[in-house]
Parts: C-alpha cells; sequence; structure tokens
C-alpha cells in the first residue's frame, strides 16, 4: 500500500487497525439514528406495534433489506442492531416465514437476527416455538444453503456457520434439539472409511446391533425418505469438505482472504463446540478423526502464516478436546491409568503395523517410551515413501487402501502428519497447569488477543465457554481455571492502568522516570532484593519458594499501607515512563504505551519487617515503634514465575521494580481460588453420586431431585412451620389429612406415597398424610427456656421448597423479589436441625450482608446459638450484640463455661455437697454422675412406686430434690393440680439440669486447648453444627478446612444465582471423602435467575466465554425441577405489576392488600409510580467524559429535585434510596447531593446513592431511579437488570428516563407499557403531607 494511501502516515497493521476501530463509540444505534434510517421507516410502515396501521405483507421488503441493509454492508453491527431492535424477527420475518416458499434472502434475514439474538444474549427462541414445524423447514433450508458453493459468499457462509453453532448450543430447546441430534447420530458413520468404520464397531460391540438395525430399516424406506436421511447424515462430512476448500485458498502466495480466515476460525469454533458437548461429539468425534481434521488443519497455509494466529491457537483446543480423556460412548472419564493404556497400545499397534517394513524392524523392535515423541516419530517414519507412509496408514485403518480410495490419496506431508498426530506423547494438562504462574506478567496482562478490552463487541476468540454440559469433572474445573485466571488478569490491568495514571509516570532529561501524581493503592520502590531461593523438591525444577524484600516510604497520609496482612497479594512494576514530563495522558487511546509499564510480577505479603529484621507476628500486641517512615516487609514470589524469567529473560526482572501497588482486599482473592482449583484438579474429585451426572449436564434433570431418589425420608418433624392445623391443610391441597393425636402444632407428618413407594406397592398411591400432634417437652422452669417460634405464615409453595429442602437431593427454589427467599432457608435450616441432631448444615451466599440476613433470622428461631459460627469478614454488620465469629464463639464457649460452673456450685450449695465440683468441667462430670444422677433415680423410685398414697401430686413436689436450687425460678413451680403436669415440671427440670452438665462436657476440651487457633478449629470441626461463609471464604479457605478434617451434611446456599459457577462448585468439596464417598446428603439453591447473574467486567468472558452463566442458572435451563415461590409481601400491587410478568405467576401475600402502608397513597404524589421523561439539559443528554462512564447532569438534577421536594414535605431520608443504571451517574448525583443537601439539615443525604447492581437483594421504601442513556438503550437492554431496578421499592417508584428510547425497546416493553399509560410529566400534590 502506498503511503499516501493513508493520508501520508506509515502502513498500520492489522492489529493497530482492528484498535483504532475497537476504540470508536459503540456500534448500538443512537435514537437520532434509528429515527432517521430507512429501515426504521419500513418499520412503521410494516412491523412497528406503534404504528397506528400496517400495510399487508411483501416479501421485495424483506429482499430490499436484506441486499441493502445486510448484505451490502457485510451484516454490519448497527444495521442489524436496528433491525433487532424494531423487532424485525418477531413481528415480520417469522410471521410471514413458509418454509417452503421462503426467499433465500428471508432465509437469511432470520438467521442474521437470531446471530444478532445472540451477540446481544437477549432470548432467541421464543419467538419460534410458535411455529415448530416451521423451524423444521428453515434448519433444513439452512443446511442446503451451508453447502452450496457457488451462489453464495464467504460471509454469508460465515453467518449460517455461526447460527448452527448457536443452535448447537441451544440444546435444552426441544424445538432445536430434535433436528440437531440427527447431525450427529449413530447413522453418520456412514461417512467413514469402511476399515474404520470396522475398527469403530469392533471397538463398541453393542453399536454392531444397532448398525445393523439401522441398515434394516433404510431398506424399507422410500427413495424420497432415504435420501432425505442421508442429506442430513452426510450434512457433517460435506461441511467438513466445504471447510476444506476455503481453507486452501483462505492464504495464498499473493492474498490474505481476511472473509475466508474469518469463516475457518468460525468453523473451528463450531468444531470445538461439537467436540466439546457429549451429546454431539458421540459419534462426531469419529467422524472427525476419519476426515483428518486437525492434521489437515495443521498443515494449512493458514495455520502457519502470521495472520493464523488465532486459528492456530483454536486448531490447539479442537485438538485438545479431540484428544480429550472421556469415553465418548459410556460418557465416563478415563482415568490417568486408561489414558496411558490407550496410549501405549495405539503405539503399540503402529509397531506391530512397522514389523512389516524392513526400514522400521529397529522402530518396531524399540519401548514405547523411546519412540512415541513426535522428534523420534518423524525421525523413524521420515524416510518412507508417500506410497510406504499410505500401506502403514491403511493398516491402522487411518486411511483407505490405495486401491479402494475413490478420493484423492493424502501426500506425505498429510500422512506422516496424521501417523505423529494420532501416536505422539502429550503433555498432560495438569503438568501444564502445575508449571503455570497463577500471577499475570505484562504479556499476558496487555495481550487483547487473550484478554480483549472493554470494546470487545463481537468476534472470534480462542477462550473456553461454559456451556450447558461439560464432558468431565476435569474438563469443568479447567475451563474454570483459564477463565477465572483471564478474568482477574483483565481486573489486575484495569487496576494498574487507574493506579498509574493517578502516578503520572513521566520521562525527564536524563531518561529516567518520576512520578508527577500519587495514589492511595500504589507507592514507589525505595528497594527490593531477593532474600532466599528454595531449593527445588524431589522431581521439580522449579524454587521450592522464592521469598523478597519490598522497602517504601510510607508518609503519614499514606498510613493505611500499614495495614497489609499476611497473604495479602500485591504487585511490583517497573515503570519506564515513555511521555516526557508534563504530556498528558489519554484514557482514549491505549494506555500500555502512555504508561510505560515493563514488568509487572506478583508477590505476596508473609508479613512487615520489624527494627530487629524478623516478621512480626499478627496478633493483639501492639507493634514495634519505627525510628522513620520506612517499612520493610517480606514478600513471597511464585516460584513458576521466577523460573520462567531466569530460564527466558536477558535482563535481570527483578533488579528493576520501582512501584508496588496494592488492590482492595475484596477484589484480590484471586489466587486463593486459582489454588483451590488447581489443588482439585490435582486430586481426585468425589461429587456425591446421586450429584455427579446432574452437575456435568448430563443423564435425567429429575435424578437428583428428592422424589427420585431413594432415600427419600417419608417422615419428618415438621417443628414450628405450620402455625395451626388449618395452615397445613391449606399447604397441602390435594392431600388427605389424617390427624391421629390432635390438631395442635408442632406436627410429626408421614407421607404415605412414601411409604407405598418403598413397599413398592403400585397400586396405592394416595396422597395422604398422617400427621401426630406432639407437646414439646419442656426444658426447664425458666421463661427462656420456652423454645422461640417461628411466625411466618408459609404458602403452599414456599412449605413446597421447604419439604424439599428437608429431603436428600438437590432442592432449586427460584424466588422472585420479595417471596421470602430468606424465610424459606432460614425454617430449612432449622427444621434440619431439629430432625438431624448428627449432621452438620453449610450456609453459603455471594455476599456478606445476604449471610448477615439470614444469620440474624436463625438466631431468632430454636436453635442453640452455641451450635452456630459464622466465618470470614463481615461478622461485625450483624445486627446483634452477640459476636457469632470464631473467637467471638471461642469467647462465648469460655464464658458459658465459667458461668455453668458457677450454677454447678450454686447446685452443690442447694444440695450441701462438699468439695471443690465446680473447679473444671472434668470434676463437674463426676459431681454430676455420682451426686445428681443417684437423687434423680431415687426421686424417681419414690414418685413412681409410692402406689400406698392417695394424692401422688402433692408427693412429686414434696420428695423433689432441687428444690433449693430452682428457688429462682417463678413459684411456685409445682401447680398441685395434677400428677402428670407436675411430673412434666420435674422432669422439665431435670433436663434443664442434664443439659448444663452435657454442655460441660462438651466444653471440656477447651481446658485441655489453650491457644484461641486450637479452640477455634476444635469449635468449626466438633462443636459447629450450623456454619455460615461466604462462597469466597469457603474458596480461600478449602485447603485449611480439608486439612482440619471439615465434614457437613447439607449446604444451603442464598443468592446462587449471583454466585460464579466454579465458586458454587468449590463448596461441595470442602471435606476430605470417607471411603471414596462423598458424605453430603442435600444441596439447597436458592436465588432468582431472572435478576442479575455474576459481575463480570469483561465483555468477551461475559459474553463469549458466558462466564456470567450461575450454576443455579446451568441447572434450571437444564430443566432440573425447581420451586417457584409464587407470593411477593414486598411492595404495593401496582408496583409488583412492572415485574410479575416475567415470572409465570407471582401473586400478592394478603398483607400487601390489607396493611394500611399499602393501601394508602404516597403523599404529595399523584402516583405511586411515574417515568418522567427527562428532555436534553443545556442541549446535552447522556455524555462521556471517560470510557464507559456514562452521565447524563438533566437526570441527575431531576432526581435530586425529586428528593429535594419528597424531603420538604417530610418523607424520611433513610427512606429514600436514588438507583442508577452507571457508576458515572452515581458519582454525578452524589456530587450533586453533597453540594446542595449533605450540609443543610432540613434535607440531608438519602438512604444510599447507589447503582442498580450494586442494590440487589436490598429495597428500600422510596426509590428515585436514573436510566441515564439517551442516545442509545445500552446494558439496561438485559432485562434482568430491569427486573432488578424496578423491584427494589416498596411504596413508591420514580423513574427519570429518555421515554422516546425505551419506549421501543422490545424486551422492556411489559414494563414501559404500563409507565406510558400514565403521564410522562411528574404528577404532584405540594399540599400533602
Amino acid at each position: 500500500m502506498d503511503v499516501s494511501e493513508n493520508g501520508g502516515k506509515p502502513p498500520i497493521s492489522e492489529g493497530k487497525k482492528n484498535k483504532k476501530r475497537t476504540l470508536g463509540r459503540s456500534n448500538a444505534p443512537t435514537i437520532e439514528e434509528i429515527q432517521t434510517d430507512e429501515t426504521w421507516k419500513l418499520a412503521r410502515k410494516y412491523w412497528s406495534p406503534q404504528s397506528p396501521s400496517l400495510e399487508a405483507f411483501d416479501p421485495t421488503v424483506i429482499e430490499t433489506i436484506y441486499k441493502k441493509e445486510l448484505l451490502a454492508t457485510n451484516f454490519a453491527i448497527n444495521k442489524c442492531m436496528l433491525l433487532e431492535f424494531s423487532q424485525y424477527l418477531e413481528l415480520y420475518l417469522w410471521p410471514n416465514f413458509k418454509g417452503d416458499m421462503a426467499s433465500y434472502a428471508h432465509i437469511m434475514s432470520v438467521v442474521a437476527m437470531v446471530n444478532e439474538k445472540f451477540r446481544e444474549r437477549v432470548p432467541t427462541w421464543e419467538a419460534f416455538k410458535s411455529k415448530p414445524e416451521e423451524f423444521g423447514k428453515l434448519f433444513r433450508r439452512v443446511l442446503e444453503a451451508s453447502l452450496c458453493e457457488d451462489s453464495i459468499t464467504v460471509k454469508e457462509q460465515t453467518a449460517l456457520t455461526i447460527f448452527l453453532m448457536h443452535c448447537f448450543n441451544s440444546l435444552e430447546v426441544d424445538v432445536v434439539r430434535t433436528h440437531i441430534q440427527s447431525l450427529v447420530s449413530l447413522p453418520i458413520w456412514c461417512c467413514l472409511t469402511p476399515g474404520n468404520l470396522e475398527a469403530q464397531l469392533k471397538l463398541q460391540p453393542k453399536l454392531r446391533k444397532f448398525w445393523n438395525a439401522i441398515q434394516r430399516n433404510d431398506s424399507k424406506l422410500s427413495p424420497t425418505e432415504l435420501e432425505s436421511l442421508k442429506f442430513r447424515r452426510r450434512f457433517l462430512s460435506n461441511f467438513l469438505r466445504r471447510f476444506f476448500k476455503v481453507l486452501d485458498f483462505s492464504v495464498t502466495d499473493s492474498e490474505v482472504d481476511e472473509d475466508s480466515i474469518s469463516y475457518c476460525e468460525r468453523f473451528l469454533e463450531f468444531l470445538i463446540d461439537v467436540e466439546a458437548l457429549l451429546p454431539t461429539r458421540r459419534f462426531a468425534n469419529a467422524l472427525l478423526h476419519d476426515h483428518l481434521v486437525v492434521s489437515r488443519s495443521r498443515l494449512s497455509r493458514l495455520a502457519r502464516h502470521p495472520r493464523g494466529r488465532l486459528f492456530a491457537e483454536l486448531l490447539d483446543s479442537l485438538r485438545f478436546y479431540s484428544r480429550f480423556e472421556i469415553d465418548d460412548q459410556r460418557g465416563t472419564a478415563l482415568s490417568e491409568a486408561e489414558t496411558q493404556r490407550i496410549h501405549y497400545g495405539r503405539v503399540a499397534e503402529l509397531q506391530r503395523a512397522a514389523f512389516g517394513f524392513p526400514e522400521l524392524r529397529r522402530f518396531a523392535l524399540a519401548t514405547v517410551g523411546s519412540v512415541d515423541t513426535a522428534d523420534r516419530l518423524r525421525e523413524h517414519l521420515g524416510p518412507l515413501s508417500s506410497e510406504e507412509l499410505h500401506d502403514l496408514a491403511s493398516r491402522l485403518a487411518l486411511v483407505p487402501p490405495r486401491e479402494d480410495s475413490s478420493q484423492e490419496l493424502p501426500d506425505k506431508e498429510l500422512l506422516l502428519e496424521l501417523l505423529i498426530e494420532r501416536h505422539e506423547r502429550t503433555r498432560s494438562q495438569i503438568d501444564s497447569i502445575n508449571s503455570l504462574p497463577l500471577f499475570p506478567n505484562e504479556t499476558l496482562l496487555w495481550d487483547e488477543t487473550v484478554i480483549p478490552d472493554e470494546f470487545y463487541i463481537e468476534g472470534c476468540l480462542s477462550l473456553p465457554k461454559l456451556n450447558l454440559q461439560f464432558l468431565t469433572l476435569h474438563d469443568y474445573l479447567l475451563r474454570n481455571f483459564k477463565l477465572f485466571r483471564l478474568e482477574s488478569t483483565y481486573e489486575i490491568r484495569s487496576d494498574v492502568e487507574e493506579t498509574l495514571l493517578y502516578m503520572k509516570p513521566w520521562r525527564v532529561e536524563d531518561g529516567s522516570t518520576v512520578f508527577g501524581g500519587w495514589a492511595r493503592m500504589a507507592v514507589p520502590l525505595r528497594s527490593f532484593s531477593i532474600v532466599d531461593v528454595g531449593k527445588p523438591n524431589l522431581g521439580e525444577s522449579r524454587p521450592r519458594c522464592v521469598r523478597g524484600d519490598v522497602a517504601i516510604d510510607v508518609p503519614p497520609a499514606l498510613r493505611d499501607w500499614e495495614s497489609l496482612r499476611k497473604h495479602d497479594v500485591c504487585f511490583l512494576l517497573t515503570v519506564r515512563a515513555a511521555r516526557i514530563y508534563g504530556e498528558p495522558f489519554s484514557r482514549w487511546e491505549p494506555l500500555a504505551p502512555q504508561l510505560g509499564v515493563v514488568y509487572i510480577r506478583g508477590c505476596v505479603v508473609e508479613g512487615l519487617l520489624g527494627p530487629d529484621g524478623k516478621v512480626i507476628e499478627e496478633g493483639p500486641d501492639n507493634r514495634p515503634e519505627f525510628p522513620d517512615n520506612v517499612r520493610t516487609y517480606r514478600v513471597a514470589l511464585d516460584p513458576n514465575q521466577y523460573q520462567d524469567d531466569i530460564d527466558g529473560q536477558t535482563e535481570n526482572v527483578y533488579e528493576t521494580f520501582n512501584v508496588i501497588l496494592r488492590r482492595k482486599p475484596k477484589e484480590n482473592n484471586f489466587k486463593a481460588v486459582l489454588e483451590t482449583i488447581r489443588d482439585l484438579m490435582n486430586t481426585e474429585c468425589v461429587v456425591p453420586d446421586w450429584l455427579h451426572d446432574t452437575l456435568l449436564g448430563y443423564g435425567d434433570p429429575d435424578a437428583a431431585s428428592y422424589f427420585r431418589m431413594d432415600s427419600e425420608i417419608p417422615t419428618s418433624d415438621w417443628n414450628d412451620t405450620f402455625l395451626s392445623a388449618d395452615h397445613l391443610r391449606e399447604s397441602f391441597q390435594g392431600y388427605q389429612v389424617l390427624f391421629t393425636k390432635g390438631e395442635t402444632p408442632p406436627f410429626n407428618i408421614t407421607f404415605q406415597e412414601v411409604v407405598n413407594k418403598r413397599k413398592l406397592d403400585e397400586f396405592e398411591s394416595s396422597k395422604r398424610l398422617i400427621v401426630d400432634s406432639y407437646a414439646v417437652p419442656s426444658r426447664g422452669p425458666y421463661p427462656y427456656n420456652r423454645p422461640r417460634r417461628n411466625a411466618v405464615r408459609f404458602t403452599p409453595t414456599q412449605v413446597a421448597a421447604i419439604r424439599s429442602g428437608m429431603q436428600p437431593g438437590l432442592t432449586l427454589v427460584v424466588g422472585p423479589p420479595g417471596t421470602g427467599k430468606t424465610d424459606v432457608a432460614v425454617q430449612i435450616v432449622s427444621n434440619l436441625y431439629h430432625n438431624h441432631p448428627e449432621h452438620r448444615t453449610l450456609i453459603v451466599t455471594h455476599s456478606n450482608q445476604a449471610l448477615n440476613q439470614l444469620f440474624e433470622k436463625i438466631i431468632q428461631l430454636d436453635v442453640d446459638e452455641r451450635h452456630l459460627l459464622r466465618l470470614g469478614h463481615g461478622e461485625e454488620a450483624l445486627e446483634t450484640e452477640k459476636d457469632f465469629s470464631r473467637y467471638g464463639r471461642v469467647n462465648y464457649v469460655l464464658y458459658q463455661r465459667l458461668k455453668l460452673l458457677g450454677e454447678v456450685a450454686r447446685l452443690q450449695e442447694s444440695l450441701g455437697v462438699l468439695g471443690d465440683v465446680s473447679y473444671t468441667c472434668e470434676t463437674a462430670g463426676h459431681f454430676f454422675l455420682y451426686q445428681i444422677v443417684s437423687r434423680w433415680e431415687a426421686y424417681l423410685d419414690k414418685v413412681k412406686t409410692e402406689t400406698q398414697l392417695v394424692d401422688k401430686t402433692q408427693l412429686v413436689s414434696s420428695l423433689f430434690p432441687f428444690s433449693g436450687f430452682f428457688s429462682n425460678a417463678p413459684q411456685p413451680m409445682f401447680k398441685g393440680l395434677d400428677y402428670k403436669e407436675d411430673m412434666e415440671v420435674a422432669e422439665g427440670c431435670w433436663r434443664y439440669l442434664s443439659r448444663i452438665f452435657t454442655e460441660l462436657e462438651e466444653f471440656r476440651a477447651f481446658e485441655l486447648l489453650r491457644s484461641g487457633r486450637e479452640r477455634s478449629e476444635y469449635l468449626l470441626v466438633r462443636e459447629a453444627r450450623i456454619i455460615a461463609m461466604t462462597c469466597t471464604h469457603a474458596a480461600l479457605r478449602r485447603r485449611d478446612l480439608v486439612k482440619l478434617a471439615f465434614q457437613y451434611d447439607n449446604i444451603i446456599m442464598e443468592e446462587a444465582a449471583q454466585i460464579l459457577e466454579i465458586e458454587t462448585f468449590i463448596p461441595l468439596l470442602l471435606q476430605n471423602t470417607e471411603d471414596g464417598l462423598n458424605r453430603l446428603k442435600r444441596w439447597i439453591m436458592i436465588g432468582d435467575h431472572h435478576q442479575l447473574p455474576p459481575v463480570i467486567k469483561n465483555a468477551a468472558f461475559q459474553k463469549y466465554s458466558n462466564m456470567e452463566q450461575s450454576l443455579f442458572t446451568r441447572l434450571v435451563r437444564l430443566g432440573v425441577p425447581a420451586v417457584q415461590l409464587d407470593a411477593q409481601g414486598r411492595a404495593r400491587s401496582s408496583l409488583a405489576h412492572l415485574y410479575r410478568w416475567r415470572y409465570s405467576l407471582l401473586e400478592d401475600l394478603p398483607h400487601v392488600l390489607e396493611r394500611e402502608e399499602f393501601r394508602v397513597a404516597n403523599a404529595g404524589f399523584g402516583y405511586d409510580f411515574q417515568l418522567i421523561d427527562v428532555a436534553d439539559f443545556n442541549g446535552v443528554g447522556e455524555s462521556q467524559p471517560n470510557p464507559y462512564f456514562y452521565q447524563n447532569l438533566g437526570e441527575a438534577e431531576f432526581a435530586v429535585a425529586i428528593f429535594m421536594y419528597m424531603r420538604l414535605i417530610d418523607y424520611p431520608a433513610d427512606k429514600i434510596t436514588i438507583l442508577t443504571t452507571y457508576n458515572g451517574q452515581k458519582h454525578l448525583i452524589r456530587d450533586i447531593i453533597a453540594k446542595r443537601c449533605a450540609t443543610n439539615a432540613a434535607i440531608g443525604a438519602p438512604h444510599k446513592v447507589t447503582t442498580v447492581d450494586r442494590y440487589q437483594g436490598q429495597q428500600n421504601d422510596y426509590v428515585i431511579l436514573s436510566l441515564v442513556r439517551s442516545r442509545a438503550v445500552g446494558h439496561l437492554r438485559d432485562v434482568r437488570r430491569l427486573i432488578v431496578a424496578l423491584s427494589r421499592a416498596r411504596l413508591g417508584l420514580y423513574v427519570v428516563a429518555r421515554l422516546a428510547l425505551f419506549r421501543n425497546c422490545y424486551e422492556l416493553w411489559p414494563a414501559f407499557r404500563q409507565f406510558l399509560a400514565l403521564p410522562n410529566k411528574l404528577h404532584i400534590v405540594p399540599s400533602e403531607r
């Protein structure tokens, strides 16, 4: 290219072109572009729901749009977005689709819209369910077009391939799955070479019967039917041949065809997705091997061309999955020994085949280990001629014999590559992971082919995907490990760039670097030195450990650097400034070249060094005084990273560091999580048998549900779940309820259907409940001995969720906003606690706030607090005076021990027993055994055998031996009216005494254990029965918990839809196995997949890799039975209508219609909710001072004005929350409030000003919501974010937004049409108070 063609500038590399393109503004069409676009005019004329009248369907409209707007622009994103935004698919393409008559443009338009919906991650297949028979015709037409070679462009071929890829990844959708199965089922083996087919059937004898049955059935079909079947059976084979033709011409000596390269990349992505799912790979994997896909692709020009880097990376992934350690037919993971045996068997088979070639006689007699590397195989096989290699490969059934082949014979290079690829020994993924540094370096940090920046829109990437199904647990962990590592690296990159921008690294005249600014999270280094490099462990080459000392200046303004704790992660940077002193930095350009980061290495803090040069142990003792501001920290470096640096760097990296950077603790736990995943990959992960297949996404979705479990329990104690007998009847409608011992709760309930199932009685499946009422035994004469009772009147669906949670197996509970998810979880915990005293329950949540809410409710139920333990940080936010942390519980036990020993002393005194029996728990135990038990037994003998006395009632009180001890109880204890009643009081007193000594016996270990750590570990492992922690803490502490032999039987997860897939999985494996089995019995997951998913900051990992999909959401998509709670009690009925449509059934609890706060209108407002249309303010709507830092001054001012108005008419400030959908707007509103309101005592600040995402799980009476965007809808188009935004308010919701933008959004229409039914100007009534 001539320089003049580029404006006088030198040629721009392809990578820079892409960078320059992605740094432009968003491709999303703005409201102005939408309203002026020709397509939008057609939409208003033919299909827009806002148009008063529409013209009849005209096929030429589709032709015109396809040729001019889609094909002519190469399916430009902004054109596709505009069409999809106008509901082109739902309102025009599909309603008028007739498979046999539809034009090619109609087919391709549907394909383009489906691809666009997947790109934008909005619901795709709902429209097709209305005409499933037509979808079959569409799919057939797509398959035919995918094989067309002449009349279709490569760009169109790419679109068709992407469509098929989406179909293969949507197997949970019935209308799609039925058509995919025929493309990858056993009959596709008709495309295998005869020798290979025979070899495959020989390996799987059962399949031969099915194959023969297929042949017999084919002979009975008509020619038309058989031709239709053959088309589908041969599709994948023909599709591969089509790919090879494009691949051969993608790169030539004179040209690089970008469209062809893109097609090849997408095709490999499609094949990887096929191989990564067991239902699709089961028979397709053999076909791919038969067609030599990997070998042919590796020898292609594209794989060796610089432009083919992504293609080569995708090819490596395809090769990995094609050779994955799994039995394709049985679906079971292959052990390392089995994998080795298969490898040795293949090489031995090659040696036997080679024995017939004289020049390979030496190779045939060699040991396997000496010839199974790529170099040795090439050395031995390379001298053979093409004909000899072909004969050798045909003996192994890798290619057909030369005389039988009807196609062009493969050349020598391909044959050699095939033989090497099949027989070489590959390095295991475990070894690769174990040698991988957990800290990123500068190369990985800014490699945008691996970690795209925030401007990622769409495109093929060499990243694993979290689909519905996984091949094995190893595959599951490997994908999550790679993605979690890359997502963490992206977050680290963002923090490094943001911090260094504040520090302003500039180059001065002598070439050195100075910092013109400062940052809280980074400081310049005084010095760094390596102080210890440990010797490698046996059999390893890397050092066992690497330690260094970091010296920094800590001025008074940065004293929070002294809060660095053991295990905190920091980063050491070498910064060599690229910009001269005073030159500004631009956030709109790539930051790495501007900031001049040369090296970055991670480290873990081991401790602060004292003046004596030794690490100061963390503890309650005060730190020593330092003579100056210099602080030196001992840090541990990554041995793998250190070894890589020593082996590969010309410069000594560790002598160049000049900056140390730290991160917020909550965002800096990535290393511990990665270590945990790596530990799991290096151990034999044992998931409970009943859960294994469901977790991987296979088998019957019901298999892990309680009603399919053999261990279903027929009779359970429902404790205080039911408030009355009527409540029980309401909860089990459709059941015949038989009360046997009265109708007063609590109840034991027997499900007759479960009893009958156990008896294998198929004839009587009567839905009958046998209900036994029982009295809770008295626990003592004091008022506080009465058990705390549940006061929530659970709905029938809540009771169904509680029942499922009490039973063994997997329970999913979908809880829409305000439906009492936490109450259900707490009741399940309580019921398990009382039904299974020997079981231990682990409670896991996403956030500390949710964990604290759950814990506060558990405390209020009948659960002994000595059995409660709260792990991790955040327990200080518990709204209780009691400390449930590890050391708080230790202190409680020590305090309770002294208190109970005091009670023993008082009991001793009341009985007149001599001696120091209350000195220790041991002496108290002897006292109980020899003094108390004997007295009680003697008392029972006298009371129950003294039959001569007429009035036994008086005997109960007169002979009671502990009256003196209980003299401080409410008197009289014995009423003297009824013998049974008084005897129950006496037995209650005995239970009270027994509990004292039982607790002291449990506390006895605390007299033997001296340190706080030992005591806390004992408490965790032996004493606590309900242990609560966040998912992050579970990942951080897994290694320690396993080492302590921590055990549990039940897991309850709240906010399960907000937890990352891997962070949901880790809590399953916090304990060692027992006899090779996992003792977990119940897994209860409670969440709402219709609300926001886990937070993934990188758009590529979120969208392309589907990393935002939680395990809870995946299980729901797989069809695992879930109980959906169906009655909300949070918001006014009118506010609940805004999001009620998203759920299959969501009604209001009675109190929503009865309580005055819900019945009375909001004073000063004309409506309970409104959307206020806010125009441009001073000619400006949304703005971006920094990338993705969206602000809207007009909306911010209006939102604050509403808040000020509410305060002036006496609304409490703590009952008002201001929410927004972007961080930039949040900061703008906070600034306005700080200037206008905060200093005014009559107004003050609202309860919170935050983003919708941050406010999930919280609520307030009144919410003011700013939607910010005025040009494009943005991420609010994610319906899950809309549901969260609209469901935070209890009594009033006032939304400020650009009405013209949001009213046309299809996904948001069910909610916004309710806003549109009301005026779009704020209606106020200032006279009301």
